[in-house]
């Protein structure tokens, strides 16, 4: 009989996803679903067949300098990679592979939920509730921004960009401008009425709404900095659901404070799960800890399609979401 492949999984993840695996591949659980360090990580690379990481694995040169290796396939819990050291990866042969489609319509459904939070403000509203601080209604208590009707920037055009177009403007009238490195399908454009701004600082200015869904900025810099914040109308509100590093969390605390822009909304953070002290701070702020894709069926379909690429690997067909 032939050994099966031996695969690590860095995180605990569906119990559905688990079950399969163990029944296709001698499979390892991190059952304390602690992030492995780098010397962890250089020992499962000498040890198993594949390894099975998520955004939370730190695979940076250091933790793939493993010259004898055994793992052949990186196969990614997630549809960023960057965690990946892409140049180590290639010299030590290993093929890489991400699951991209899966949470776009969860990522819209949150990104428009975080909107709505921010834009009339909810969590201030539930703050001042539990702390008893509510004593009667009153017409001036906690006004917020009406929604339905203004008009919704949103920075990267892909799956998830495009589904929260599609619930902006068939579900609160939105009008909406869009802007992406490529240029837009006329008909993709068209099936929400949609523009598509020159670049972002033409974007900015025209917004009540900004929604963040680019993979990384193209450069060192992050794509949101006090320039940029500062293009923004006065009462204008940025989501962030992709990326922490999109935006410079000093610089947005500073637009905060000042009230330079009305309020923001992030789910991602730099270095979360360490979050910057003085956004805390900041009451027109909307926190919630990256929770965009966290819905049983978006995380068991993620779980699935990493099974699909490991199946296609060790059956000797190049995996469909090979990114390396």
């Amino acid at each position: 009989m032939m050994t099966r492949p031996t695969v690590l999984v860095t995180r605990r993840w569906p119990a559905a996803v688990e079950a399969v695996l163990s029944e296709r591949y001698d499979t390892v659980l991190n059952t304390c679903d602690v992030p492995l360090s780098p010397a962890e990580i250089r020992r499962a690379l000498k040890t198993f067949d594949a390894v099975l990481p998520t955004v939370t694995d730190r695979l940076d040169a250091e933790a793939l300098d493993v010259p004898d290796a055994r793992t052949r396939i990186l196969a990614n819990f997630g549809y960023g990679y960057a965690h990946i050291c892409e140049p180590a990866a290639r010299q030590r042969g290993l093929t890489v592979t991400n699951t991209p489609d899966n949470p776009s319509e969860c990522t819209a459904d949150f990104a428009m939920m975080l909107l709505l939070m921010a834009g009339r403000r909810a969590c201030e509203g539930e703050r001042n509730l539990r702390a008893g601080n509510w004593s009667r209604w009153c017409p001036d208590h906690l006004i917020g921004t009406r929604v339905s009707g203004k008009t919704l920037g949103i920075i990267g055009f892909g799956n998830a960009g495009q589904e929260l177009a599609r619930r902006a403007y068939h579900g609160f009238g939105m009008r909406i401008v869009v802007q992406d490195e490529e240029r837009i399908d006329p008909a993709i454009l068209e099936q929400v009425d949609a523009t598509q701004a020159k670049d972002v600082d033409d974007l900015l200015p025209l917004c009540d709404f900004v929604s963040l869904h680019c993979a990384e900025a193209r450069s060192n810099e992050p794509l949101i900095g006090a320039r940029r914040l500062n293009l923004m109308k006065a009462d204008a509100f940025l989501i962030n659901t992709a990326r922490g590093d999109l935006v410079d969390e000093a610089a947005l605390v500073h637009a905060l404070i000042f009230e330079t822009i009305g309020g923001a909304a992030l789910d991602v953070f730099v270095r979360e799960p360490r979050i910057n002290a003085d956004l805390l701070n900041c009451d027109n702020l909307v926190l919630l800890p990256h929770l965009g894709g966290a819905t049983r069926e978006n995380r068991e379909a993620m779980g699935f399609r990493v099974l699909e690429n490991l199946s296609d690997f060790f059956d000797g067909r190049d995996p469909r979401d090979r990114v390396i």
